[in-house]
């Protein structure tokens, strides 16, 4: 393990609070988020942002408006930070979770697992971590 080679995932409200940390300029080579929030976020640290940035969004999730998105990139590309933004068409929220189906079924709410974007999202990562170490 190297203590100099740092990154964080982060997965619904685990995403913002990873997306928040390298905006504020916490010691991270690179954050993935999955399906998380972009509203709320911490503003930019426009001296301290280390971290680049992989954020992988279903462009079918209720939880996450268009003016989210589009905020998120104009904030993003102001500071000029390094990031990518991937929008999986018909993905909804949760698309990583291969029980979303049922506890969207089970509790009324707006979930959906979608194997393929699960699957291209953990590759994308895999290569993302290889880029940055």
């Amino acid at each position: 393990m190297d203590p100099e080679k740092i990154a964080a995932i982060g997965y619904c409200f685990g995403g913002a609070v990873v997306l928040s940390m390298a905006r504020s300029g916490v010691d991270l080579d690179g954050v993935v988020s999955f399906h998380g929030a972009l509203e709320g976020l911490a503003p930019i640290n426009q001296d301290g942002v280390k971290a680049r940035f992989m954020v992988f969004n279903g462009a079918a999730d209720p939880f996450v408006s268009e003016e989210a998105k589009q905020t998120f990139k104009t904030e993003m590309d102001g500071a000029g930070l390094t990031y990518e933004f991937i929008d999986y068409p018909g993905a909804m929220h949760t698309f990583t979770n291969p029980e979303a189906d049922e506890k969207a079924a089970t509790y009324g709410l707006p979930l959906k697992y979608d194997a393929a974007a699960d699957q291209d999202s953990w590759q994308k990562t895999q290569e993302f971590f290889r880029e940055i170490f």
